[in-house]
């Protein structure tokens, strides 16, 4: 796998405690993760909100009262 360099900036203090955990923990690896997990949860937005843009444009809404009128002709099959 090929890979790229990305840099960020964090405030110092925060990196003087990330320095002190770094025998702990693997700041790349964590980092990394993080990125995947939400680069892959806003693609899973994003075809969510394509599908119900096609499901928008095939299925037609209902005229007013079809809900009203359902209920009632099953009430009065029964």
């Amino acid at each position: 796998m090929k890979s790229t360099t990305l840099s960020l900036r964090v405030p110092r203090e925060l990196k003087e405690r990330m320095d002190k955990l770094r025998n702990r923990v693997n700041w790349s690896e964590e980092i990394r993760r993080f990125i995947e997990k939400r680069v892959a949860e806003e693609e899973q937005r994003e075809a969510v909100l394509e599908l119900d843009n096609l499901i928008r444009k095939i299925v037609k809404p209902s005229p007013p009262g079809t809900a009203a009128k359902l209920v009632r002709e099953d009430r009065e099959s029964h």
